[in-house]
């Protein structure tokens, strides 16, 4: 069973950037045909998808956040993770990370509740 665990800080200033971590265990994110995705849900708005990272490495962005962000992965720690510059407090919500197979994302991590305030 492959478990997710999101970790990073809870609160951010404004114009910082935001790094979380998904650590995961009982799946390599090297696995062949595997993708690694971080999903966010503001206050008020739906689930917005930031962007993945795939087996191979390579990384795919959401075309409104692709200037601000950025996905990197350890192998040897089996972790990967977001990098989001230039926050604003639009950027406030809960943030999960999930596995993705065929387009679908079918295990996530509990997520982790970020704040941009000064």
């Amino acid at each position: 069973q492959v478990l997710l665990q999101e970790s990073g800080p809870g609160l951010v200033s404004p114009s910082q950037t935001l790094s979380l971590t998904c650590a995961v265990s009982g799946e390599s994110i090297t696995t062949n045909y595997l993708y690694w995705t971080w999903i966010r849900h503001a206050p008020g708005k739906g689930l917005e998808w930031m962007g993945a990272i795939a087996y191979t490495g390579g990384t795919y962005y959401s075309p409104t956040l692709k200037t601000r962000t950025s996905l990197t992965r350890d192998t040897s720690t089996n972790q990967f993770t977001l990098h989001l510059s230039s926050v604003t407090s639009e950027d406030t919500g809960v943030y999960y990370c999930t596995r993705a197979r065929n387009l679908m994302a079918d295990s996530w991590g509990q997520g982790t509740q970020v704040t941009v305030s000064s």
